[in-house]
């Protein structure tokens, strides 16, 4: 399972952060929300955050330039996932508008695609629960007790599959975090296992 493209749901600080990551990575990466004006203030704060770095002399204008290159918006959910190998959801943790758009994943998304929730208090189980791919549905997130922003989270249900979780690892590598793995519990009402750092 071979990750090219990856849409990011939700133009918000955490999507934008994810967006980001994605397209300096090299990922052709799409960047969707419902609102005009956040996809607006998303892109220019990734532009910022890029000509920022510039200045400071940690990447060049050329890399700047391409990974700029590399994302693009859109407002309708339907069309950003269409291609999308990865798709991850980043809007505020509501059950009901997550719920709402692993549904829309499940219809819409291409064959094989992955659904990541990028939930910090809901269980991927629920999620995945509106959903015939459960084997696909992982927890996937920056980790908010890594100050330094090495650490990418990835939450496994029990019907998540090695592959998924694979997949998702080299995603990781490829933004240059360590992937860390959490085993998630049904019966808790958040991740709660020890996490087991995997080779990035």
């Amino acid at each position: 399972m071979e990750v090219k493209t990856i849409t990011v749901v939700g133009a918000g600080p955490a999507g934008r952060r994810l967006a980001q990551a994605a397209a300096s990575a090299g990922f052709f990466t799409v960047l969707e929300d419902i609102s005009p004006e956040k996809l607006s203030q998303g892109i220019a704060s990734i532009r910022q955050s890029l000509d920022e770095a510039v200045v400071r002399g940690e990447v060049a204008a050329a890399f700047r330039n391409k990974t700029f290159a590399l994302l693009s918006v859109s407002n309708r959910v339907e069309e950003a996932i269409r291609d999308a190998d990865l798709i991850i959801e980043a809007v505020p943790d509501e059950l009901e508008m997550k719920l709402e758009l692993f549904t829309i994943f499940d219809k819409f998304a291409k064959p094989g695609a992955i659904f990541a929730s990028n939930a910090s208090s809901l269980h991927i189980a629920d999620l995945s629960d509106m959903t015939v791919y459960r084997e696909r549905c992982v927890g996937l997130r920056f980790s908010s007790r890594d100050a330094d922003g090495e650490q990418m989270e990835i939450v496994k249900a029990a019907a998540t599959s090695e592959e998924t979780v694979e997949a998702c690892s080299e995603v990781a590598r490829r933004m240059e975090k360590r992937a860390v793995l959490i085993e998630s519990s049904p019966c808790a009402q958040a991740p709660q296992t020890a996490e087991t750092a995997r080779g990035a």
